[in-house]
């Protein structure tokens, strides 16, 4: 009794296979790339494919939106969508806005010192750094003794 991948099933479960592609994009991208913005672009693509997962899950087929009638008389038979996936994700997007403004404005940052957002050279300029602190260090500390 195995899963049978039908052509409906596929279609049927489409938001989760786009979720699969998008996150491994995302991550590809944040893997792969040395520019940090678009390192920062993979984080996004990652985080809206998280977002569509969560909201495929709240999703319930048939169900109506969870909002009491004005008699406060419930029908038992009807079926409510939860809410809290939703609400979850307005915040994680608000997060999101944040982290990924955030994030620009450190790339900016490191643009303006270093003149450069590549991450191999934001390296070769850190080894060349500690270097020279170590080739300084030691002369000074070689005329003390």
């Amino acid at each position: 009794m195995g899963i049978d991948f039908t052509w409906e099933y596929v279609v049927g479960h489409f938001n989760y296979w786009l979720f699969s592609v998008l996150m491994m994009t995302g991550l590809y991208i944040v893997v792969a790339k040395g520019n940090l913005v678009k390192k920062i672009v993979g984080l996004n693509i990652f985080q809206t494919s998280v977002f569509m997962l969560y909201i495929s899950m709240g999703k319930i087929s048939g169900g109506t939106a969870p909002i009491f009638p004005l008699d406060m008389e419930i029908d038992p038979d009807v079926v409510y969508s939860n809410p809290l996936p939703h609400v979850l994700i307005l915040t994680a997007i608000v997060v999101g806005v944040a982290t990924t403004s955030l994030g620009l404005a450190l790339i900016v940052r490191i643009r303006e010192e270093y003149n450069t957002i590549e991450e191999d050279d934001l390296l070769l300029i850190e080894q060349a750094i500690v270097n020279t602190e170590n080739a300084l260090h030691g002369k000074s500390m070689g005329g003390r003794a």
